[in-house]
């Protein structure tokens, strides 16, 4: 039985996904069940729309998919470098549900010419960008030529970072699919408002193939030298890519994320309100954070760089001035904030900035500068990471 609900499919016609007001369709469905979006997405693309299998949790979009009663496609990319284990779940699907994965492979001749060029473990010294887009980035843009729109895994709780503005549907800001030329794909994230247990919960409930590598200390799974478990507390996302700064663990696939956090017009950064405008955050000039930098310093003090555009910087707001107000009778720490926007180059030289929001420490005990280099930035962490720096917090 297909699920009944408020929501109902566009009906996308033969003029494509550009004819239709994606944004207005993300606010129907914002608040509907992964189930209703998942039925949303096959019932408006049909035969044009697959599933994007990761061989990790979000084999729940593939549950939903099967719940509908609709005929779903899906696709995985095997980048050669994978777990074992993550081949035996994919095999282990196929067999649960009935189905053939469509697999996608990398060029095999860009891949040997990487390799003979500059070893099996490149990605360690100059950043996965170039193993990512040859063994997942290309092989993806070519499966997505041949849709009109793609089913993905994201949710906002996978990487404050990069994944808190996720929608449930988008037009994609990266990829083009079958008619070609922007907005020409569409995108659906139905576990967007999910949490990890509420996934979790699903996929035992309905007694789904998981990978056997969340038994061990695995969350996100991706290839096999650029995943490890994660610790206790720690992010999921955080077991991706560790080597490198916290803020671009993106391989490409999802880079709109990004690319809609820390860019935007002229026009609108002068359009947008500024940020942390509570009282117990003291706005620090230029020439107050020099003075800071360079000591001595009167008091222990936290400092966000920050961009009023910049939606993940808005996302912090409320933490970063609750942080503010429970520390504003501790006379020995400073919460402050700094329009980095402004003075990028500044900002870029003192603090290494490359992102917003940048958060850093500047103990009193000496002249030093520590990035606080988590993607959590909620109270609590942002809370602990004071305690531990300050020498009175």
């Amino acid at each position: 039985m297909r699920p009944r609900g408020r929501a109902m499919s566009v009906g996308v016609s033969a003029a494509g996904p550009s004819s239709i007001d994606w944004a207005s369709q993300a606010r129907t469905l914002e608040n509907e069940s992964p189930l209703m979006i998942m039925d949303h997405a096959l019932s408006s693309f049909e035969g044009d729309i697959a599933i994007a299998f990761s061989g990790a949790e979000d084999v729940a979009l593939i549950e939903y998919a099967h719940l509908t009663g609709r005929p779903y496609r899906v696709f995985s990319l095997d980048t050669g470098r994978l777990n074992p284990e993550t081949y035996q779940l994919f095999d282990a699907v196929e067999k649960h549900y009935g189905i053939k994965i469509e697999y996608t492979f990398p060029d095999a001749q860009e891949v040997m010419e990487l390799v003979r060029e500059k070893g099996l473990f490149s990605f360690y010294e100059d950043g996965h960008q170039e193993c990512c887009r040859i063994r997942k980035v290309k092989p993806l843009r070519k499966q997505l030529t041949g849709l009109r729109a793609w089913i993905t895994g994201q949710r906002k709780d996978q990487s404050p970072g990069t994944r808190q503005g996720v929608p449930v549907v988008e037009v994609d800001p990266v990829f083009e699919g079958l008619e070609g030329g922007a907005g020409s794909l569409v995108k659906y994230n139905p576990l967007s408002n999910m949490t990890s247990a509420e996934v979790w919960n699903f996929l035992r409930v309905m007694g789904v193939p998981t990978n056997n590598l969340h038994n061990c200390g695995y969350v996100s799974i991706g290839c096999e030298p650029c995943t490890r478990p994660v610790l206790p507390n720690q992010l999921e996302r955080e077991g991706r890519w560790w080597w490198e700064d916290s803020t671009s663990k993106e391989c490409g696939l999802h880079s709109g994320n990004i690319k809609g956090g820390d860019e935007t017009s002229p026009e609108d950064e002068k359009a947008q309100e500024d940020l942390f405008k509570s009282s117990a955050v003291e706005h620090l000039s230029k020439t107050e954070l020099e003075s800071l930098l360079d000591g001595p310093r009167d008091k222990d003090t936290i400092v966000v760089l920050y961009a009023p555009w910049c939606r993940f910087c808005q996302a912090m707001e409320e933490s970063y001035e609750t942080v503010a107000a429970d520390l504003q009778s501790n006379s020995n720490v400073r919460v402050a904030k700094f329009q980095a926007d402004i003075e990028r180059d500044f900002a870029a030289e003192k603090f290494g900035l490359k992102t917003f929001p940048h958060v850093a420490m500047l103990p009193k005990a000496n002249k030093s500068v520590v990035k606080f280099d988590s993607e959590r930035r909620d109270v609590s962490t942002l809370s602990m990471f004071i305690k531990a720096m300050a020498s009175s917090a």
